[in-house]
């Protein structure tokens, strides 16, 4: 499948590209730093470009199969208004390009979630990173009124882990401890087999061990 994925420099991002690449993916990463990703393939295609620009975003999608977006912010723990604006970017040209499958990594601690998922998520997280999550629970919003086939995949904790293949997913799962932790590998597996998979469309699966 052709696929184009978004943040692929990211430490989600890497992971999303290699595996896709190794499951023989044609795969087109559209980076902001190319030097950053310092994977080669030779059915692996870096653009460098920004989401915020509506015509390279626009040309990168073209003749796509599928767009997965592992759009990280620039600074943490603060608002980023431009990844809002990338997002908005990436619907209308996936619209305008008849590109329908849009997998995009959420958060698990977004409002909707919270009440479900315990004292420390609902309020200690859901504080800690109240902009980031903002920001998520706005990018959200414009995926659902879109016309896509999306999948919001909601991990929880982020590790470095390797893949094991051994994590839970669902609309209504629950966290196991205190944080649930999940590796990107796993999450990267997860956001890739939705692809194919037609189980969570127009839905927003949590993913965590």
């Amino acid at each position: 499948m052709n696929i184009v994925i978004f943040g692929a420099s990211g430490a989600t991002g890497q992971e999303l590209v290699s595996q896709a690449l190794n499951s023989r993916h044609l795969v087109t990463a559209f980076v902001r730093t190319p030097s950053k990703l310092t994977l080669t393939h030779e059915h692996l295609k870096i653009v460098q470009g920004d989401v915020i620009n509506y015509r390279q975003v626009e040309e990168v999608v073209k003749n796509q199969q599928a767009v997965i977006s592992a759009l990280g912010v620039s600074k943490p723990l603060k608002p980023d208004p431009a990844v809002v604006e990338g997002v908005q970017n990436i619907i209308q040209a996936m619209e305008k390009q008849r590109v329908k499958r849009l997998i995009y990594q959420s958060a698990f601690a977004v409002r909707e979630n919270r009440s479900e998922l315990g004292f420390f998520v609902n309020k200690v997280l859901g504080l800690i990173l109240r902009n980031e999550i903002g920001d998520h629970e706005i990018k959200e919003a414009l995926i659902k009124k879109s016309s896509l086939e999306y999948v919001i995949v909601r991990p929880s904790t982020l590790t470095n882990g390797p893949m094991t293949g051994k994590y839970r997913h669902g609309e209504r799962i629950l966290s196991s401890s205190l944080i649930s932790p999940v590796s990107r590998a796993d999450v990267a597996d997860f956001m890739l087999r939705q692809l194919s998979d037609n189980a969570y469309v127009h839905k927003s699966p949590r993913v965590m061990k």
